[in-house]
């Protein structure tokens, strides 16, 4: 665990437990909160909604309902949300936008992977951004994040705080759990590929993402606290590069001295074909640029695998290799 700033106060509770926020703002009342507590695991919350529910929605509204009972409203608050707010996202056939709905099982098990525009026609997925893509979740995940928005987007119009939220893209670096196979699919390959084992890669191996280091997405949490709003705005966050799963996959093994990949044609139902953002509104309004190249980030997250004192078992859970 990284120590924590003798300037900062460390206080343990559960966000969806009213008396722990009621302890909080006794304590101290903050000027600008950052709210990152969240339930984050895309497949798994098909199966633990209420779980998701619970600590995404409830926990929020128990962070506002806390400031009204304290009489005290913020100057601004940060949310981070997710790339998963979009769902499929927005993809183009000529110049024309469309929404895909989410991808059926019948579909997937087809082994058709790619959306179609009207009339069949081939199309291609387009970098979403908050000013011009309509969210369209497609997960009780998404969807809990979604509705953070709303109600934090409510709640600081009404009270005359400012709001700013950021849609996360494929987050990793080191912190992250290497025992909970949900927590993202750098982790697990780099977990898989240390161990010398051939890695699967889902569907046709071109999923798309766009994987952003732990440091730039800090980075950016920073620079809106350093540059707060008065009124809500939206920014997405991510490298602003586009990377298959393949490619991802290609790049662990080399790295680790790993057999190459293995594509093997399954799916997980509920994920998107391709998340891919337009950064451009962070990089201006917030003066915010991403540094880490992802192989750069992946030697970094190997680095600090290889630095871990206690060693577990990998992780034999494969179904989650595109969160």
């Amino acid at each position: 665990m990284v120590p924590i700033p003798s300037e900062a106060r460390l206080f343990t509770g559960d966000v969806t437990h009213a008396p722990d926020w009621d302890a909080v703002l006794r304590l101290f009342q903050p000027s600008q909160i950052v709210h990152l507590a969240a339930e984050t695991g895309t497949a798994q919350s098909l199966s633990a909604a209420t779980r998701h529910g619970s600590v995404n929605v409830v926990g929020t509204t128990q962070l506002v309902d806390a400031l009204s009972r304290a009489g005290y409203i913020p100057e601004h608050l940060i949310l981070a949300s997710s790339r998963a707010v979009y769902g499929e996202g927005a993809w183009g056939f000529g110049a024309d936008v469309f929404y895909p709905p989410p991808r059926t099982h019948a579909q997937l098990s087809a082994g058709h992977w790619d959306p179609k525009g009207p009339d069949g026609v081939s199309a291609a997925p387009l970098a979403s951004a908050a000013s011009r893509t309509e969210p369209r979740p497609t997960n009780i995940y998404a969807s809990t994040k979604l509705a953070q928005e709303h109600i934090l987007a409510a709640w600081t119009a009404a009270h005359g705080a400012g709001l700013s939220i950021l849609r996360l893209q494929n987050v990793f670096g080191p912190g992250q759990s290497l025992t909970n196979s949900y927590t993202g699919i750098v982790a697990l390959f780099a977990r898989l590929s240390r161990a010398r084992q051939s890695l699967e890669v889902y569907e046709d191996g071109r999923i798309l993402r766009d994987f952003v280091y732990i440091d730039d997405v800090v980075d950016a949490l920073f620079a809106a606290v350093r540059q707060p709003s008065t009124d809500a705005r939206w920014f997405d966050v991510g490298s602003g590069v586009s990377t298959t799963i393949h490619e991802l996959a290609a790049m662990t093994a080399r790295l680790c001295g790993a057999p190459d990949p293995r594509v093997v044609g399954k799916f997980r139902d509920g994920d998107v074909r391709a998340a891919k953002c337009d950064i451009r509104a962070a990089v201006d309004e917030l003066g915010w640029r991403p540094e880490w190249a992802l192989e750069d980030g992946l030697l970094a997250l190997l680095d600090w695998i290889d630095n871990q004192a206690e060693r577990t078992d990998v992780p034999g859970d494969l179904s989650v290799l595109t969160s």
